[in-house]
């Protein structure tokens, strides 16, 4: 499988990233740490080799306990660490209803030691600045993360939900490798920035490639996602409306699914793969069925006059509305 190359550095990745979140966060009760380890070794087998967590992926356990999403990965990457690529993030931590941003060096210090332990890892190969802190310049976030290079607990750095004047001010003081923000079919907003990547030879690694499986087209009605941590519910496209809203956009990707002969999900993350080659989705999955398909994506005939096609078909859908309804929602870390 061909690999990329993660930004402005010298490290290989493969064209699809497993996002780790939903083993432990955000998708219903966390899996047991060793089936969620064992997970990430059958990805690695299948040919994954960059994996994404982060410090705040947590969850409750039928115990009652917190399950850590890094401790399960930590757990999972034993024996292989040296032939993967691990990215965590710092910077946001849970309060209740809402979210707490905190970049000052001395927390993303504390947050390094805290994921190394937990990953039972002495370097972590990208580490994000997971939201944008308000009351903390860009330049002293860089200046951290630049000794962190230094010292060598972290290879590379990237920042998460960001625009381009932050994004700018922090690359001029330590070159920034990558940005993950929200990349579908659906949402597109991050193209603005394409421009931006192009110049500073960042990698966009997009998140919620299948807009939390909506894509995959396996919900032909709206499901019902009851569980407390499952942060599906409150989505748009989930709702009713959103339903609606989105089946053009549907019927267009199953057209071309059928005429690939493969799935919805392949057809949306070869398509983001074939448009730039230096953008990386990170589907997240439980079902290591899910995970073949989506790291097969990386072999779907998607030709430049295809990428052409979906785009017009998509602008003619006006979907930045759907995509402006979707922020309103509270939200909830990725």
């Amino acid at each position: 499988m061909e690999k990329r190359i993660l930004g402005n550095t010298n490290i290989e990745i493969s064209p699809v990233g497993l996002g780790c979140m939903g083993l432990s966060h955000a998708f219903g009760t966390p899996l047991e740490k060793a089936e969620a380890a064992d997970k990430i070794k059958a990805a690695y087998d299948m040919g994954y080799t960059f994996f994404d967590t982060a410090e705040c992926y947590t969850g409750t356990n039928p115990d009652g306990t917190t399950a850590y999403n890094e401790d399960a990965v930590g757990q999972g990457i034993k024996g292989i660490r040296d032939k993967i690529v691990l990215a965590t993030k710092c910077g946001v931590l849970h309060k209740g209803d809402h979210l707490e941003m905190d970049s000052r060096p001395e927390t993303i210090r504390k947050s390094i030691e805290g994921s190394l332990k937990r990953l039972q890892t002495d370097y972590v190969d990208l580490y994000y600045q997971h939201r944008v802190d308000p009351n903390v310049e860009p330049e002293v976030v860089a200046e951290t993360m630049a000794q962190l290079k230094k010292e060598g607990k972290i290879r590379a750095w990237g920042i998460s939900c960001v625009e381009e004047d932050y994004l700018r001010r922090a690359h001029a003081v330590c070159p920034v490798s990558a940005v993950q923000n929200v990349y579908s079919v659906i949402d597109r907003d991050t193209e603005r920035l394409f421009p931006v990547f192009e110049e500073l030879g960042i990698t966009l690694v997009a998140f919620t490639p299948l807009a939390k499986g909506f894509l995959s087209g396996r919900y032909s009605e709206r499901p019902t996602f009851d569980h407390p941590e499952d942060n599906r519910s409150g989505r748009f496209q989930f709702s009713e409306e959103g339903f609606q809203y989105y089946q053009q956009a549907l019927d267009l990707i199953r057209g071309i699914a059928e005429e690939k002969t493969a799935s919805m999900a392949q057809v949306c993350l070869a398509w983001m793969i074939r448009k730039k080659p230096w953008i990386v989705p990170i589907p997240g999955t439980r079902s290591t069925e899910r995970m073949m398909e989506n790291l097969s994506s990386a072999y779907v005939d998607l030709t430049a006059e295809d990428i052409v096609k979906i785009d017009e078909a998509l602008n003619r859908m006006n979907l930045a509305d759907a995509a402006a309804k979707r922020m309103k929602k509270p939200e909830i870390v990725k």
